[in-house]
């Protein structure tokens, strides 16, 4: 720190002469010593008893600067003026300086503006006396006393050692003293930095309370925290005395060498940068640093530094930075353990499956959230529990079983059993491990329980699937060869017929064969109509499509059927969607499929004893793209093993001469040619449920054929 400045404290003018008045005597100097809280009112005494026991004019004290090795001047008397920038001797005085700090005895310099001419010009004298303050090799700081006229060894008194003595001692104690403030003042800054940290567990809110208080501290017109965001690489203000300068949330790059922010960050301890008068301002900076990184800078601007106090000023800044930094990197350290932990138990919350954690008496340490749910507990009422209790006698059996089982020392494979549990409601796959500490010894379990009701439900899908695909396949298989079939019978079959209604027409035949005619007549119809049939389930008959509304069919069928079922005692309920939607189809066809399904319907409550009812119901599917009909009765159901082939042509339950088995069949065959699909279910409340399904929009069938 550069620059002149007259002294307003510690120097008084020159005249040349020998100070008078009576000499400071060792004794008066002790009680000073003890009862002089302030080195600004001890100084001028101890400089004064220096020049008493030299004989000197005018004295001048440096203080050793360990960050530069350079000498500061703190203090003088008899000077015209002090120079306080920071004397750096050059080869030949810095040899004297060394020689002085070498032996116990000041060193006289009777030639110094020839040997030591900056130390000469600071004193404006010709001689000087250099005592050394030292801790052993430690400076600690210099003195010299300056000569108007010549001097010798022998005019010096006996007791000039003593005079660094008690500069040394005064300097200790008023440091000690300063120490003592320091962290009197430092405590009471951070106990508010740390009441504010417990309160909020927020390093921005303490640290904006820090800021105000080192900015009183210090006496510093503003005074802002940088934290250095490692990732990003940019130095973030993170708080400042000054409200409005904190909200504008600065950054600096970590890199960029023309930031004093950045650079500050960078050195190993606080510096100033600017004037140093009572007129004028400096901004220190103080690099916060922890054990292993780089943590920010503390900036303080608008510092008032008194003369000779700059080295005192960046003591108490650099402790300042240290408490601080402790603090940010604890801070910091506690944050990293709180986002990990909420990390793993995000993590451990997220799992899907249930997990319990036991200690080795089976209690419950840990849960997540998806176990405490399926038990609907608090996670807090499940720990310290017996796991037991917890779960349903099958699995608490095994797992007391594994526990007493006799292993080998270290972690064990885990095991697996599938369960099915009841307290914790469905089957589970259940797997346990050992919970291990950090030396690998078992300190208790980790059961994870993967739920297998999803899986169930997909292979159950999967496999109807499989067999609706399986009967699909087969089913269009028989379709194609039935067609061929069909085809083949009905060229035939039409000239059988042909001929016969010519007979009948012309009566070309014996009278007595009339009624045999007729019979002929009659089964060859009858065939030919399952020939029909046999074509419309083989997808052969052309489609009449047009919009059909789904209930009106329904409705018609119901009419149709409707005292027949009051014949049988049987009950229609009808449960229609008032907007249900048309679609594009064969109203003679759908009509065809609906009968056929209400018929064996009747049939199924027939069989069953009689009496029952017969729900019909249409909706649209949550997709909106189809709409959904269902038939159920109250009858017996459908057997397992009639269910695989219901849909197969000439496949009947019932007994011979009550059905050809071409009705379901049929049925198949046209939802099929309507681009939909037929299923047949049992009911959970007993009877059998016929769901068939139509495309809203026109969707081509396995072979459509439209006009």
């Amino acid at each position: 720190m550069s620059g002149d400045t007259r002294t307003r404290r510690l120097t008084r003018p020159s005249d040349g002469k020998a100070p008078t008045g009576t000499a400071t005597a060792p004794a008066v100097l002790v009680s000073l010593l003890a009862h002089t809280p302030r080195l600004t009112d001890l100084l001028p005494h101890l400089h004064q008893h220096a020049l008493d026991v030299t004989g000197g004019t005018r004295s001048l004290l440096f203080e050793h600067n360990p960050r530069n090795g350079a000498m500061q001047a703190t203090s003088g008397f008899g000077l015209e003026v002090l120079h306080t920038d920071p004397w750096l001797p050059a080869a030949d005085e810095a040899a004297l300086v060394a020689a002085a700090f070498a032996g116990r005895a000041p060193l006289l310099v009777t030639d110094a503006d020839r040997q030591m001419p900056d130390l000469a010009g600071r004193l404006d004298t010709r001689a000087a006396l250099l005592f050394q303050l030292a801790h052993g090799t430690d400076r600690v700081g210099l003195l010299a006393v300056g000569f108007a006229g010549p001097v010798s060894a022998t005019s010096v008194r006996h007791e000039a050692p003593q005079v660094a003595d008690a500069f040394l001692t005064a300097l200790e104690l008023c440091r000690l003293r300063q120490r003592d403030e320091l962290e009197r003042d430092l405590r009471q800054v951070f106990d508010e930095f740390s009441e504010s940290l417990s309160a909020t567990l927020g390093l921005a809110a303490g640290l904006d309370i820090f800021c105000h208080g080192a900015n009183r501290l210090f006496g510093a017109d503003r005074t802002s925290v940088w934290i250095h965001d490692r990732r990003a690489r940019h130095l973030v203000l993170q708080a400042s005395s000054d409200a409005d300068h904190a909200a504008r949330d600065a950054r600096v790059d970590a890199d960029d060498p023309l930031s004093p922010v950045a650079a500050a960050m960078r050195r190993a301890r606080a510096e100033t940068m600017g004037g140093a008068d009572a007129t004028v301002t400096s901004t220190v900076t103080v690099p916060l640093r922890g054990r292993r990184r780089a943590l920010g800078t503390i900036i303080f601007e608008g510092v008032r530094i008194e003369p000779g106090g700059e080295l005192d000023l960046l003591d108490r800044a650099d402790e300042l930075g240290r408490q601080l930094s402790g603090a940010i990197e604890n801070m910091q350290l506690l944050d990293d353990v709180m986002r990990s932990r909420r990390e793993l138990e995000n993590t451990f919350d997220s799992i899907a499956h249930l997990v319990a954690v036991s200690d080795r008496r089976g209690r419950i340490v840990h849960v997540n959230k998806a176990f405490a749910a399926r038990l609907g507990r608090a996670r807090e009422q499940l720990l310290d529990q017996p796991l037991a209790d917890c779960i349903g006698p099958e699995l608490a059996a095994w797992l007391g079983e594994l526990s007493a089982s006799v292993r080998p020392v270290g972690p064990s494979e885990p095991t697996t059993r599938e369960i099915l549990d009841p307290t914790l409601r469905g089957p589970f796959m259940v797997t346990v491990t050992d919970l291990l500490n950090n030396e690998r010894d078992r300190v208790g379990s980790v059961i994870v329980a993967r739920d297998l009701t999803l899986q169930t439900q997909l292979e159950a899908e999967r496999e109807e699937l499989r067999r609706r695909l399986t009967q699909s396949e087969k089913l269009a298989a028989l379709g194609q060869f039935i067609a061929g079939i069909a085809h083949e019978l009905n060229n035939p079959l039409q000239g059988v017929l042909g001929h016969l209604e010519l007979l009948r027409t012309t009566g070309a035949f014996p009278k007595p064969l009339r009624r045999e005619l007729q019979t002929i007549y009659r089964e060859a119809d009858r065939t030919a109509k399952i020939v029909r049939n046999l074509l419309v389930f083989a997808g052969s008959r052309r489609l009449e499509r047009r919009a059909v509304s789904l209930n009106g069919v329904l409705q018609k069928v119901v009419a149709l059927r409707a005292s027949a079922c009051r014949a049988a005692d049987i009950e229609v309920v009808r449960h229609y969607e008032e907007k249900l939607p048309r679609v594009s189809s064969d109203s003679l066809l759908l009509h065809q499929v609906f009968l056929n399904i209400v018929i064996n319907a009747e049939h199924a409550i027939a069989s069953a004893g009689g009496g029952g009812r017969i729900e019909i119901t249409t909706a649209v599917r949550p997709t909106k793209d189809a709409v959904v009909a269902t038939v159920r009765d109250t009858g017996g159901g459908i057997a397992p093993d009639v269910l695989s082939r219901l849909f197969e042509p000439f496949y009947t339950t019932k007994e011979v001469g009550q059905g050809t088995g071409l009705g379901l069949a049929i049925a198949y065959g046209i939802v099929q040619e309507h681009g939909g699909q037929i299923v047949a279910s049992n009911h959970p409340d007993g009877g059998a449920v016929f769901t068939v399904e139509l495309p809203v929009t026109p969707a081509p069938g396995r072979r459509s054929h439209d006009r």
